[in-house]
């Protein structure tokens, strides 16, 4: 037994995640940290093992699917959950282990989306044979769709986000060598690290302060930059609503990959309402993902307002 690990309220701090879902925070977490912790100090399972265990239930839990009957359903709905209890559990072992790796990322991802594609046609494949309604042959291609559009659409937002803030930061970067200018801040981050805040307030004291120091002081400690001005004046209750979702670590994109497929997997089966909770699961990830596009193509505008703001400085200087 390894007397190196520690109590359960300092593995909470190292496994879990600062942002993530409402599911995750609310009904797996409290199982799955213990878990974590005693199978850290008990066993010499590795989070690659953790992570098969994960993809052979998700089989468990599509076979079950299959069979159709309404008993198997439940059976299913359950298998899949503890499945997605350990699919939890492989990266806090790894990250209070030390034992992660870039192989077992991979391995984790690619297990995750053939378990959705095999219990979402399992599923649909034994609705369809136990109601003959070709609907569930459409709703197996949607869930298989869905997932994989939401994944697609969460990798290049975050390739453009990535991009939008390295060219602000070489900017910046231009612009200290040139004119040594102060620090870089981004207002998404400080919003992260401090969820106690009144952001309303603070920005309030941002403008003045602003306006103080353009006569004290010709340069501030730190610029901050806000992508997500834009979006912020035009939703000024997100504020709220964020800062209130972050105290409890809950991310505000409330219906996400991970409550889709417990609507279809879970939900649905728990009620024998496959039919219903797949559209209804589907046509609310289908928002949330169609509002994350929205709050992308104002972070743009607000992003080439910062670039132009760059440019009108250098033109400036130049000219001084």
């Amino acid at each position: 037994m390894r007397r190196d690990i520690p109590p359960l309220d300092e593995v909470r701090r190292i496994t879990q995640k600062k942002r993530d879902a409402w599911w995750t925070v609310l009904l797996v977490d409290p199982v799955a940290t213990p878990l974590v912790r005693l199978t850290a100090m008990r066993t010499r399972i590795t989070p690659n093992q953790i992570t098969w265990g994960a993809f052979v239930l998700g089989l468990g839990s599509a076979v079950c699917f299959w069979l159709g009957d309404w008993r198997w359903l439940i059976a299913g709905a359950v298998v899949y959950h503890l499945s997605f209890i350990l699919d939890c559990m492989d990266g806090k072992v790894a990250r209070l282990t030390g034992q992660g790796s870039v192989f077992g990322a991979w391995l984790d991802f690619v297990f995750d989306r053939i378990r959705v594609m095999v219990c979402g046609v399992a599923l649909m494949a034994g609705q369809y044979e136990r109601t003959g309604d070709e609907l569930y042959i459409w709703l197996a291609l949607a869930v298989v769709g869905l997932d994989t559009l939401r994944y697609i659409n969460s990798l290049e937002i975050f390739k453009i986000r990535h991009s939008m803030r390295k060219q602000i930061k070489e900017r910046v970067k231009a612009a200290r060598r040139a004119e040594n200018e102060a620090e870089l801040a981004f207002m998404e981050d400080l919003l992260r690290d401090n969820p106690e805040a009144d952001i309303e307030q603070d920005l309030q004291r941002a403008r003045s302060a602003e306006g103080i120091a353009e006569v004290a002081a010709p340069r501030p400690a730190t610029q901050v930059v806000d992508l997500h001005q834009e979006f912020r004046s035009r939703f000024p209750v997100y504020l709220r609503l964020r800062s209130f979702l972050l105290r409890h670590r809950i991310r505000t994109h409330l219906i996400s990959g991970i409550e889709f497929q417990m609507g279809v997997f879970m939900i649905g089966p728990l009620i024998d309402q496959v039919l219903w909770a797949t559209i209804v699961s589907g046509a609310l990830l289908l928002v949330f993902e169609l509002a994350i596009i929205y709050k992308l193509l104002l972070s743009t505008r607000d992003f080439t307002r910062t670039i132009d703001s760059f440019a009108e400085r250098g033109r400036r200087t130049a000219a001084a």
